[in-house]
């Protein structure tokens, strides 16, 4: 859908300009009889989202998906303005900011998107961004290693809850490094980490402790006492978060007495569409004392001499970027184009509106799981509570109720079986603000058909077999 971004005091002007008393006069060689008219027949006005909820709608009859799958990816509204903006040439062709005379404007958007990640996080510092949530979670390792003076021993807490992407991707960053991942298991019962197991490890060195929030299952985790903890046995605290539940969560900052130390996790929630996997960015925010320690770019702002506003890269020189020996890292590209849509993705929506988002999912995900749960046979796995996401119990395998979805352009979620065998028949199901009760009511009814088909299929086996 394209923006048009003209107001009616700027219309009237080029109405004034052009000499002509209205847009309809610019159409007076069109014939009356040719007209359509007041367009009766299409109703009342629409709001954004109801307009693209609506052609999705007419796009999914040609065989579009609905999509329930969550899982790190999140099928989120994104305002038109976003990627009218985000694509226009100044933003979409902007080169590596390293001529701050050349540079201005993407060093002072680089500078408010910074600006926003640390009061959306409540951290002092935020760097311009990383590759994705994955890779940004192993630098978080890499640098908490780095910064960690007290422990001498490389090794990091990993809760099982973590995603089990940015776990492998961690492991494959660190593993040549001397570096240990340690696994901590999670409650069968909430969801949540299992903090008698984390007890267990009281009094050992650990150079730092990883804490999802929500977790991979959806669970919203006792941050609280995970930083706690974490800061009374000398480790770090890293936090792993959707940027969006911020909104209406504890910021990471605030977790616990003293906060987290490191804050890190994908961008994708801001702004940036599903596109079949990416791209999408990594944020990344820390304590004003671990700055230095923190890699990608960080964007200060300051007066030159005529007293006037300027900003550059700073406390990084640029051999951080070209001398593998001497930098913190070797991200030399930040996902500049995805945080530009990010940046405009907040600046539109506000801190009221993010909350408004991220409330309407949490509903989203309460009426869908009611709806489910009616089957009788589908039951929520943990008691533990949830953001916009949740593991459900089935009656039998997802993977083959998945195929059977999928098959009616329905995406039901996501299989844990490849990751957690130990959970049975569990799915990872998601409700974004994007999901109408006609789409639930439609995976309800799809979903219901799916499971008959498959008890019918089973009974037909038994049969033949006898």
């Amino acid at each position: 859908m394209p923006f048009i971004p003209h107001t009616e005091e700027e219309l009237r002007r080029m109405l004034d300009t052009i000499g002509v008393d209205s847009i309809d006069d610019l159409f007076d060689e069109i014939p009356e009889t040719l007209r359509c008219g007041s367009l009766e027949k299409l109703g009342h006005g629409l709001w954004e989202q109801e307009i693209t909820t609506l052609m999705q709608g007419k796009a999914r009859e040609d065989g579009q998906a609905l999509c329930f799958i969550g899982a790190g990816a999140y099928d989120h509204h994104i305002p038109a303005a976003v990627w009218q903006l985000a694509t226009r040439g100044e933003y979409y062709t902007a080169y590596t900011p390293y001529q701050a005379e050349a540079s201005q404007g993407t060093l002072q958007l680089l500078y408010e998107y910074q600006s926003m990640m640390t009061e959306l996080m409540a951290m002092d510092v935020s760097n311009a961004s990383l590759y994705d949530g994955a890779s940004g979670l192993a630098e978080a390792v890499l640098m908490a290693v780095r910064a960690n003076r007290k422990s001498t021993s490389r090794r990091i807490l990993v809760p099982r809850t973590l995603h089990p992407h940015y776990r492998a991707t961690v492991h494959t960053l660190v593993k040549n490094q001397g570096i240990e991942l340690v696994d901590l298991a999670y409650n069968a019962a909430t969801g949540q980490t299992d903090m008698d197991a984390l007890r267990h490890h009281t009094g050992e060195d650990f150079a730092a402790l990883i804490i999802p929030q929500p977790n991979f299952f959806g669970v919203l985790e006792d941050v609280d006492a995970l930083t706690e903890w974490a800061q009374a046995n000398g480790a770090l605290a890293i936090a792993v978060v959707n940027p969006l539940a911020m909104s209406v969560l504890t910021p990471p900052g605030e977790w616990g007495r003293q906060g987290v130390d490191i804050c890190c996790g994908d961008g994708q929630p801001l702004g940036a569409p599903l596109s079949s996997g990416g791209p999408y960015f990594g944020f990344m925010c820390c304590t004003q004392k671990l700055v230095r320690q923190m890699p990608g770019r960080i964007i200060g702002r300051t007066l030159d001499l005529d007293g006037k506003e300027g900003f550059s890269l700073t406390l990084q020189a640029r051999e951080q970027h070209i001398r593998r020996s001497k930098a913190t890292s070797n991200i030399c590209t930040n996902q500049g184009l995805m945080v530009t849509a990010a940046t405009i993705h907040m600046s539109l929506m506000g801190a009221d509106g993010l909350a408004r988002i991220a409330s309407k999912c949490h509903s989203n995900l309460r009426l869908l799981v009611n709806k489910l749960t009616s089957l009788g046979e589908i039951e929520p796995l943990f008691s533990g509570p949830v953001f916009h996401e949740t593991v459900l119990k089935l009656p039998m395998e997802p993977k083959a109720v998945l195929r059977t979805l999928a098959a009616h352009n329905v995406l039901g979620g996501y299989d844990l079986g490849a990751h957690y065998p130990e959970l049975g028949n569990a799915l990872l199901v998601c409700a974004t603000e994007n999901r109408s009760e006609q789409d639930m009511d439609k995976y309800r009814l799809k979903m219901e058909q799916a499971m008959a088909s498959r008890r019918q299929g089973a009974c037909a086996t038994m049969v033949k077999f006898d």
